[in-house]
């Protein structure tokens, strides 16, 4: 199952986090960003598919418990740069902004303006998949299926974070 099918199967499962709102809180801050950086939704789905595959290294080291106490921590739709501190210590933040800015032409510096905001997204749509407050006050222990299958993945570098951003919006725009 893909990432975004994770991810629409957490929506529609009222015992998970995952809401509509939450994807579209996700895609507006994204095009926010986008719009202030002068940059079109594709360079940043880009930049978010690029990103995902440097927060799956970092959260796949942490090990599972840590991984979801870091999303559960930074999950959100403002700027965070703790978030970025948590998952990128020291020199490797500059180092994934020119890792991504080689891939993508945009500028490193650019991009590492825009990491405060992406991570915590990243993370906020990690987040989805984690039992909602109801099913916990009810005692079920389930894990987080959206970090899980986002962290068992086949490793090949092809983190769709992007990819989901895109689906979401269409997903969002058939739902109006």
């Amino acid at each position: 199952m893909s990432l975004f099918d994770q991810i629409m199967s957490a929506v529609a499962n009222p015992q998970q986090q995952g809401s509509t709102n939450q994807l579209g809180g996700i895609l507006s801050v994204a095009q926010q960003l986008a719009g202030n950086q002068g940059i079109d939704s594709g360079a940043t789905q880009a930049v978010m598919s690029l990103l995902g595959g440097h927060v799956r290294s970092s959260l796949q080291s942490q090990g599972n418990d840590q991984a979801q106490s870091l999303v559960n921590q930074f999950a959100g739709l403002g700027s965070n740069p703790n978030a970025v501190n948590a998952l990128f210590p020291g020199s490797m933040q500059q180092q994934i902004a020119e890792s991504i800015s080689q891939r993508t032409g945009l500028n490193s510096g650019m991009i590492m303006s825009m990491l405060p905001v992406l991570v915590p997204l990243v993370l906020n749509m990690l987040k989805s998949g984690a039992p909602a407050q109801q099913a916990q006050q009810q005692g079920v222990q389930s894990g987080n299926s959206v970090l899980n299958a986002f962290l068992d993945a086949d490793r090949d570098g092809d983190v769709d974070v992007g990819d989901v951003m895109g689906m979401a919006g269409q997903f969002l725009s058939q739902q109006r």
